[in-house]
């Protein structure tokens, strides 16, 4: 005879704040973790980038390269480098250990809202407000994209990628997906111009922040609207949307110093978090646990669920 299965436990939320990081740098644009959710990134509006063990609280390396604003980064898949775009208009690419540049990659004609690194870490891609996503081989030394995709009629606020796909979102009020194997470009319109987009952990379903303050879950294969959750304030600001470690919740940051997570079946606001004063700047959710990034002016706040029990004194 053959034992049922235990249920899966109840998804937690993280509610409880476990640290914050003071990080001065200035406004805090991006936080961001790393691929196995050890450590995180932060970008500063003081031209500066620093790397955290988050869960630790301690600042373990400051990368100074760019000639502005730092507004997203991201870590390769083995933790050796970093890539960063900044109001400078460069992609800089970093090597982790040595603290140096690598690589700068110019072409953008105007400031790299997001970067993301394929699996391999051999491409970075780019996605500016001069309305192009760029594609840069990191291991020749050509000075110019191996591709650029200039279908956005706007400036491109967020780039995701999947194993053979490039996901992005564009103030022009479209979500683009370029499905890499099959050589295609599905577009879904979505009226009010893209803040952020992400794809669900299964590859399902795509989730799109727009500026009329509201979230919108879509099925990546038909374009078909899934989901709409509202209660949060976006109207200005370019803002995260988030799914949580088992995409049953999704989750935003707000204008309102909240941050919100609704339940992604049934549409009902599952929690509030109260952050702070001003506007959240930017989120990030941990791979494998019910651990949140929170960026609010000058500091950066680690949430945890209510049943973790943090070690020492959080600071």
């Amino acid at each position: 005879m053959a034992f049922p299965r235990p249920r899966p436990a109840r998804p937690e939320l993280p509610r409880q704040r476990v640290r914050t990081l003071q990080c001065g740098q200035g406004a805090v644009r991006a936080a961001r973790f790393n691929a196995d959710g050890n450590y995180c990134l932060t970008c500063g509006s003081d031209k500066t980038l620093k790397l955290w063990n988050p869960h630790k609280g301690t600042a373990l390396r400051t990368y100074q390269g760019h000639g502005y604003e730092v507004l997203d980064a991201a870590g390769s898949f083995d933790n050796s480098q970093i890539c960063s775009g900044g109001a400078d208009k460069a992609v800089a690419l970093w090597d982790v250990t040595t603290g140096q540049v690598v690589r700068k990659y110019r072409g953008h004609a105007g400031k790299v809202n997001c970067v993301q690194f394929n699996e391999e870490a051999t491409v970075i891609m780019s996605g500016s407000i001069d309305s192009t996503v760029r594609c840069w081989d990191c291991r020749s030394r050509r000075p110019d994209p191996i591709q650029v995709l200039d279908e956005a009629k706007d400036g491109i606020s967020s780039v995701k990628l999947s194993a053979h796909e490039i996901l992005t979102g564009s103030v022009d009020g479209r979500v683009r997906r370029y499905d890499l194997r099959m050589g295609q470009l599905c577009s879904d319109y979505i009226g009010s111009p893209i803040t952020s987009v992400c794809f669900s952990k299964d590859g399902q379903c795509v989730l799109a922040a727009s500026l009329d303050s509201t979230l919108r879950l879509l099925d990546k294969d038909t374009g078909e609207l899934l989901g709409e959750y509202t209660g949060h304030r976006s109207t200005t600001y370019r803002l995260d949307c988030v799914l949580n470690e088992q995409d049953t919740h999704v989750g935003c940051a707000s204008e309102d110093g909240h941050v919100y997570f609704w339940d992604l079946v049934e549409g009902s606001l599952a929690l509030s978090l109260p952050v702070g004063q001003g506007v959240v700047q930017s989120l990030a959710f941990h791979p494998r646990l019910p651990c949140l990034l929170v960026a609010t002016q000058g500091q950066v706040t680690l949430w945890r669920e209510d049943t973790f029990q943090p070690e020492g004194d959080p600071n």
